[in-house]
């Protein structure tokens, strides 16, 4: 029978450890997870065994039966053979579902690893095959509430610290792509003296996101209702129309900002461990722009304002308007200052 579904932290050890099942089926949204267990897959052969007992195959490349043969080859002068099937996403369903036979009775000596990266697998027999005798690992995205400690965990990993803005800059301009992000960070810990602290400069020079032209500081200004900053990034983005900083990348955090703004105004305690709890918040320096909306925004014009921001959605995307998203994005911007979120009759 298959084990429970593993962690990915749990998952890593047992490899680590050459707790290996003969297969295993990695699927999911988030490819950083199905890459980093590949990794870890591939220290199991010793350099000195490698060209006999390990093999990487690409499932558009390679048939079915080509890699059932592969898998049932006895291992030469080795106890196992690994071996990795990639980029089963790109592959028919009816095509890969052939693996459902080697799957029911997989060779003892080898391990077989089936990647389906960023996609759900596919194949009733396969699936229903590895339910009942191999490993499933299921790599989920992560919530944009999760990113920030991610963030703080990695980096401390790595040997460094960082401050608030920069880590909500992170969060906020690559979001809850893993590879992406680690991968920046990964940069940073290699640009940065040991035990140095990511700062928004640091992230300004090496990121390529401005520490003052940003998402982050957008929906800060929003929620302070500081009109001068928002129309400042404003200028910003229709000088600099193929920047990082965009209507359309800006969008989902403006409506987060006031679909929490709504929550938060029908939360009886407004305490900071009330706010945190109802808003799935880590941190409370999160809450800073919440407090300054509280004192801005009512929620008629809370209500108001969400109803702009899909109306501009819609008319972004060609619905009832040609105008220049530009254009549009600055109307939406100033409808949001001024709102004025009047009680109905």
């Amino acid at each position: 029978m298959a084990t429970a579904t593993p962690s990915f932290e749990s998952l890593r050890r047992d490899i680590a450890a050459q707790q290996l099942a003969p297969v295993y089926l990695l699927h999911g949204e988030e490819g950083y997870y199905i890459d980093a267990l590949v990794a870890e897959f591939l220290k199991v052969i010793p350099e000195e065994d490698k060209d006999f007992c390990e093999r990487v195959l690409y499932a558009p490349e390679s048939e079915p039966g080509y890699v059932m043969d592969v898998c049932r080859h006895l291992p030469m002068m080795a106890e196992r053979q690994m071996v990795i099937l990639k980029e089963c996403q790109e592959v028919n369903a009816t095509v890969i579902n052939k693996l459902h036979s080697y799957v029911e009775h997989p060779t003892a000596s080898t391990t077989l690893v089936i990647c389906f990266r960023g996609a759900t697998a596919k194949g009733k027999d396969l699936i229903a095959a590895a339910r009942k005798s191999a490993v499933i690992f299921e790599s989920k995205r992560p919530w944009e509430s999760q990113i920030p400690a991610l963030i703080a965990s990695y980096v401390k990993a790595k040997g460094l610290s960082i401050d608030a803005k920069a880590q909500q800059m992170l969060a906020e301009f690559v979001g809850t792509d893993l590879s992406r992000l680690y991968n920046e960070i990964d940069k940073l810990a290699y640009i940065l003296p040991a035990a140095a602290m990511i700062t928004p400069e640091a992230v300004e020079r090496n990121v390529g996101v401005s520490k003052d032209y940003n998402i982050f500081e957008l929906v800060d200004a929003i929620a302070a209702k500081n009109a001068r900053k928002v129309f400042s990034i404003q200028r910003y983005i229709e000088a600099n129309p193929k920047g990082t900083l965009a209507p359309i990348q800006a969008l989902p955090s403006i409506f987060a900002l006031f679909a929490d703004l709504m929550i938060a105004l029908y939360t009886p305690d407004k305490s900071d461990a009330s706010l945190k709890a109802a808003l799935n918040l880590k941190t409370t320096f999160s809450l800073r722009r919440i407090r300054a909306a509280l004192q801005n925004y009512n929620a008629f014009q809370v209500i108001e304002i969400i109803d702009a921001i899909r109306t501009f959605d819609a008319q972004s995307k060609g619905n009832g308007s040609r105008q220049d998203v530009t254009l549009l994005f600055n109307d939406l911007l100033y409808h949001i200052l001024t709102a004025p979120g009047k009680l109905p009759l």
